[in-house]
């Protein structure tokens, strides 16, 4: 069995905070945080199953900022 680390980009919806995996696609949601997590984790599990990665390095996430007329 692998155990490999994966990024969660969360952000809020409404009342729901919806989690995103970037390096698998699975997206998921939850009441809270953890909740979101949890459920990312349990779906990114899953679709492993079906579709194993390869080993690959694991990607550099960053921020920016960018300007833009409101």
């Amino acid at each position: 069995m692998n155990v490999r680390t994966f990024t969660a980009v969360i952000h809020k919806e409404d009342d729901l905070y919806v989690a995103e995996c970037p390096e698998v696609g699975t997206v998921s949601q939850g009441h809270t945080i953890e909740e979101a997590i949890a459920n990312l984790k349990e779906a990114t599990e899953l679709y492993l199953e079906d579709f194993p990665l390869p080993d690959i390095s694991r990607p550099l996430v960053t921020t920016f900022e960018a300007t833009y007329a409101a």
